[in-house]
């Protein structure tokens, strides 16, 4: 699967009903939204951008947060129809959305579906109810069977994530869940390894002493290894570091993002990712939902900030990136693309430890490498020559 030659949206909706104490995504809690301002600050980006890269087509649009699925069906809409009409859209266009599993965002699914989008991401987190509540989450297992249940029904294909490594939780606890999980016949599915963020609430209460019961590095090691197993043999491989699809299913924005091609991100904190004229450029919004919908209001959006990547940080980005995947590096392509290349005894010495493996100029993480995957890229980026 090839994305590298993709370009996709990213559009970030910033607000939640409430923090989860793990998160350290852009997100705010707000009890009121005016929904209209925020379509029209969206629209009107969208067209500003599209003046800017041109008349790109798109291969996929991403709706994450935040919570999205808080949006009104109209909203999106709104945010679709201008993309379309100021952008060329692949005729198997790939328009996910970030879901809750509440009762309230499921409602909405149909207006979703409407609107365009085909492909849902759904925050389940965990299959016990103690979790879910230690996890901060407003749903209950029995919410998440019924939105899952609905969602596949209503859009082409349906995903939803899991946390392991969580308090508590054992090798034999985690088997069996994922196994629940997988019964429910997903085709995509993401699992996340608890970690503890700087700036969230989790940080601080671990800082306080609390927080028991999180794993060792041994369980985590375990919890990681059987977690590859159990999907493998349920034909749901990973096909980058924390996420596991059948053959085909993979998500195609997020193997944009991993094999380097170029995406716009609109809205509060959006990262994006350009090349123009050769240069890699990387873009990045105000976090602020307010600081944002003023800039763009004003019509000031076009000095928000921007950097151009040098060869050297462009081609540390596409190590870090494409040795997260199974599919791995192009080393021909990293060339062509930034004028560098690694360290051919760097290269030999992490084959030799069983760590890489080099095939037909692709470069790829073995199983065993998979295992201290930073220590290899760190090897890696500190070569490139």
């Amino acid at each position: 699967m090839d994305a590298a030659e993709g370009f996709g949206i990213y559009l970030h909706w910033p607000f939640c009903q409430s923090k989860c104490p793990y998160c350290d995504f852009n997100s705010h809690v707000a009890t009121k939204i005016d929904q209209n301002q925020w379509a029209e600050a969206f629209v009107t980006e969208i067209a500003r951008t599209s003046r800017e890269v041109g008349q790109k087509l798109v291969s996929s649009i991403y709706f994450g947060g935040g919570t999205p699925s808080l949006m009104l069906p109209k909203t999106v809409d709104r945010i679709l129809s201008a993309i379309q009409a100021h952008f060329s859209l692949r005729n198997d266009i790939e328009i996910t959305l970030e879901a809750n599993p509440g009762s309230v965002e499921s409602e909405n699914f149909s207006g979703y579906r409407l609107a365009g989008v085909n492909r849902v991401s759904m925050g389940f987190q965990a299959l016990d109810d103690q979790s879910l509540r230690k996890l901060g989450r407003l749903h209950s297992v029995a919410d998440g069977f019924r939105a899952f249940d609905l969602a596949r029904t209503t859009f082409d294909r349906a995903s939803f994530d899991l946390i392991y490594a969580r308090q508590g939780q054992s090798l034999p606890s985690w088997r069996e869940e994922l196994s629940r999980a997988l019964d429910l016949g997903p085709t995509h599915i993401s699992l996340y390894q608890l970690t503890v963020e700087d700036g969230t609430v989790f940080a601080q209460r671990l800082a306080a002493g609390g927080l028991k019961g999180l794993p060792g590095e041994d369980l985590s090691v375990d919890l990681y290894e059987a977690t590859q197993e159990i999907c493998d043999s349920r034909g749901l491989p990973a096909y980058e570091v924390s996420n596991h699809a059948a053959p085909g299913s993979e998500s195609r924005h997020n193997m944009t993002y991993w094999q380097g091609g170029d995406y716009l991100g609109i809205g509060p904190g959006a990262h994006g990712r350009l090349t123009i004229d050769g240069q890699r450029i990387a873009t990045l919004a105000p976090k602020t939902p307010g600081e944002w919908l003023n800039i763009v209001g004003s019509g000031n959006a076009g000095e928000l900030p921007r950097e151009a990547l040098s060869p050297s940080e462009w081609a540390e980005e596409l190590i870090l990136m494409g040795l997260r995947t199974n599919f791995g590096l192009d080393l021909r392509r990293l060339k062509l693309l930034t004028g560098h290349t690694i360290s051919v005894s760097v290269l030999k010495g992490l084959a030799d430890l069983g760590m890489v493996r080099l095939t037909e100029d692709r470069l790829t993480t073995t199983k065993k490498g998979r295992l201290v995957l930073n220590e290899v890229i760190r090897k890696l980026v500190a070569t490139i020559v």
